[in-house]
């Protein structure tokens, strides 16, 4: 009997090896502990720093102290107006004083005197013997920096009050002033007192002139502040009663083009000091004159600059065309007045000898000012002035210092 068998596999079945087992296992182990010490080894390196971004310095303005400029007179003669008007009529000022522009924008107060009348176009406009600017003048002023400004004159009445009017109109359109005070509209303006706040200190600015031109008499009582005893002391009580801590004064007073401080001037300065005037800033005679520190009936002195001469003009004696720029300090907790400069200007214009023996003062061309150190001889000699800048600086400090003080005359980078 024969009995059938299954077929055979072709490829007998083998169960998996246990060598193969252990490999594969070992592989697997290997691959493991690599990765963990790549891993670790990665962990081990530090990581890439933030970039730090280097601090912004914020320049903190100086709380300790106020910065005091102070101009003498701008006045548009009839040859400022002409070098100033432009073709379509307008008239710009800026280009013969840019020089000055950003250094005196640097102080906190930064005083001006404008002793003509601002009434524009449309009253006419005249440069000598009596003045009436366009308002471009009062806006160039602005423009300049001028934020503390004087308009009590002896011109003040040289036309109408509808002139008197328009100036203090144009000056109350400018932006960023302090105070401006002298000539008014009414009784109100002109018997109110103007302040102002810097760095915490309460400020009053009182403006006045002594005297009206002969030709220009007084019609109201009002248009412009005329000095008394009567008027200032009200004004000074009023100020001091209303919280002001320092009382700076302006006083359009003097001997026209003289240096020499007269007998009035002497005695309206010791009567502003026995009122408890902090500062007082004067002009008229066109010429720089002395500084002094006047003591007051109660003690406390009050600084007095008799004449901060001229700015931008073109008169022609070179007494009123080498001025300059007054500086100070004022301590915000004492109030006391420090660091007294002066920067020597020169007010330039060219005319032929032809020209000035015949007094021809339209001809003037090329006026700008300069810091005194760009002056030349033969900038001097074009403008037929006999003098030198050495014997100016020399007449500058002696002026200054007459009465005993030590003020520096500086560069621009020193003030």
């Amino acid at each position: 009997m024969q009995y059938a068998y299954p077929p055979r596999p072709s490829h007998p079945r083998r169960r998996p090896s246990k060598k193969i087992s252990v490999l594969v296992g070992l592989v697997l182990l290997i691959g493991i502990v690599a990765a963990f010490a790549l891993t670790t080894r990665s962990s081990d390196v530090p990581a890439p720093k933030a970039a730090v971004k280097p601090a912004v310095k914020t320049s903190v303005p100086d709380q300790s102290s106020i910065n005091f400029i102070a101009t003498g007179d701008w006045i548009a003669h009839d040859s400022v107006n002409a070098a100033a008007k432009q073709a379509d009529g307008s008239y710009d000022y800026l280009p013969m004083v840019s020089d000055f522009r950003a250094l005196f924008k640097k102080s906190d107060i930064r005083f001006c005197n404008d002793p003509i009348l601002n009434g524009g176009q449309s009253l006419g406009i005249t440069g000598y013997p009596k003045f009436n600017s366009p308002t471009d003048f009062v806006d160039d002023m602005g423009s300049f920096g001028c934020n503390l400004v004087n308009t009590a004159s002896n011109h003040s009445f040289d036309f109408t009050q509808a002139n008197i009017s328009n100036s203090v109109e144009a000056w109350s359109k400018v932006p960023n002033t302090l105070a401006v005070a002298g000539q008014n509209r009414s009784e109100e303006e002109h018997d109110a007192v103007h302040y102002f706040t810097i760095k915490g200190v309460k400020f009053a600015f009182l403006a006045y002139t002594a005297y009206i031109n002969t030709d220009a008499p007084i019609q109201n009582s009002y248009g412009v502040n005329v000095f008394s005893k009567e008027f200032a002391a009200s004004q000074i009580a009023a100020a001091k009663q209303n919280g002001a801590q320092f009382i700076v004064t302006s006083m359009r007073w003097g001997t026209e083009y003289s240096t020499v401080v007269n007998a009035e001037q002497k005695s309206i300065a010791q009567f502003l000091a026995d009122q408890g005037v902090n500062l007082v800033l004067g002009h008229g005679s066109h010429e720089l004159q002395t500084v002094s520190q006047v003591t007051g009936s109660s003690g406390t002195k009050t600084l007095v600059w008799y004449s901060l001469g001229n700015f931008l003009n073109t008169q022609e004696s070179p007494e009123t065309l080498f001025n300059g720029l007054a500086s100070l300090q004022i301590n915000t907790q004492t109030l006391a007045i420090s660091d007294i400069k002066y920067l020597p200007i020169y007010m330039h214009y060219e005319w032929t000898p032809a020209q000035a023996a015949a007094d021809n003062t339209n001809a003037r061309t090329a006026l700008h000012l300069y810091r005194i150190e760009e002056a030349t001889q033969a900038m001097i000699d074009a403008q037929q002035l006999k003098t030198t800048v050495a014997a100016q600086r020399i007449r500058i400090h002696n002026t200054l210092n007459a009465n005993g003080l030590s003020i520096p005359l500086v560069t621009a980078t020193q003030l």
